[in-house]
């Protein structure tokens, strides 16, 4: 394979890549009492050694008293901001770039069967799958409040020295609950029947993110279709629904925009060869990340079941980047069980690249 179009540096907003790889965001329950280890900060340093272009970390949650699911995965405020300063000064030390991923999970289910809410969900209707109420809507009060936890959230994110950050808003959480008819059955300024209505809380959340980080810092959003609730569920139907959700979030203040899919080959509309990231570029005209099964044969959902993966070639990747569908490429898996896997594809190591095992999953490696 030539590798070269993936070690190509890349800039955005006076912030340079050193290559079109970023470690994708993977939920990593390492974090007792929401608060980052220094094994944490090991294994980011890790990565950061190991060339990758830039970090995005875990999902790492505002400061709302559900916006998490799990009592062991971080949260972004508090006593938990020191930790994260040292994540960062690690990364930094070993000459990595990396960003935060901000989240909060509304009404998604909790971990394990003995999980309670830490506090009043947040939802936009209560809903957690289509028909299944659970909840109480949540107020304008929750939603300025839980506006202004993002903001500072950003804020946090500048202080501390992150280099980009990145809000979650994909794969059936909060804010992709809002975008979701499914779960979002508001008549307020909240909800409607087009996704340009329920866009509307992604969109002040971009702005207040876009707030408190400053003009200057790169800001990413990741979006998907797809939802752990159900896999088949979209958003946009067609281009142009496209275009009504993804610019007004553009406008907001969103630079990038990280596409997930669940195979980074498939594309996303009928009659075209353009996957998700390539229709958000051409939509945008923002770079974008696309990411999804990316150099193993077998795509991720099935990772959760305990299914392994063997390494994948590379050539349909460096194809779709050769004609600039997308700009970055995000590698999950991979990286979960190699933090040298992008260091072994520059060198042409193929012969070194590891398998995907499930126990990966539940190492800091």
């Amino acid at each position: 394979m030539n590798v070269e179009t993936l070690f190509r540096p890349f800039t955005i907003k006076g912030l340079t890549l050193p290559n079109r790889i970023v470690m994708a965001p993977m939920t990593r329950s390492f974090s007792p009492g929401g608060i980052p280890t220094k094994d944490v900060a090991a294994y980011y340093r890790r990565r950061a050694e190991g060339q990758v272009g830039l970090i995005v970390t875990e999902g790492t949650v505002v400061d709302r008293p559900a916006a998490r699911n799990d009592a062991n995965v971080p949260v972004f405020h508090g006593e938990a901001l020191p930790a994260w300063k040292t994540v960062v000064d690690e990364v930094h030390a070993a000459g990595g770039l990396i960003a935060p991923q901000i989240w909060h999970v509304g009404a998604a289910r909790g971990i394990g069967p003995d999980w309670t809410p830490l506090g009043k969900v947040d939802s936009p209707s209560g809903l957690v799958a289509p028909g299944k109420q659970k909840y109480e809507p949540m107020t304008e009060e929750d939603i300025a409040d839980t506006i202004a936890a993002f903001g500072k959230a950003g804020r946090a994110a500048r202080e501390l020295g992150f280099d980009a950050a990145e809000i979650h808003s994909a794969h059936g959480y909060l804010i992709d609950q809002f975008y979701w008819p499914g779960l979002n059955t508001r008549t307020d300024r909240w909800g409607g029947p087009t996704i340009a209505e329920r866009a509307r809380f992604g969109v002040e959340v971009v702005k207040a993110v876009r707030e408190g980080l400053g003009p200057d810092i790169p800001l990413i959003i990741r979006l998907s279709q797809w939802k752990q609730q159900d896999y088949g569920a979209r958003i946009a139907e067609t281009p142009d629904e496209m275009a009504d959700w993804l610019l007004p979030l553009s406008d907001a203040g969103v630079d990038v925009f990280h596409c997930s899919q669940r195979r980074f080959w498939e594309p996303e509309f009928e009659g075209s060869d353009l996957n998700f990231a390539g229709w958000a570029k051409k939509i945008t005209g923002k770079p974008t990340i696309s990411v999804g099964s990316v150099g193993l044969d077998g795509e991720f959902i099935a990772a959760f079941g305990g299914a392994g993966s063997q390494p994948a070639s590379l050539d349909g990747l460096i194809a779709r980047m050769e004609r600039d569908e997308f700009d970055l490429i995000a590698v999950g898996r991979a990286l979960l069980s190699d933090p040298n896997w992008v260091v072994k594809v520059r060198d042409g190591r193929h012969d070194e690249l590891a398998a995907f095992d499930r126990r990966h999953m539940a190492e800091l490696t």
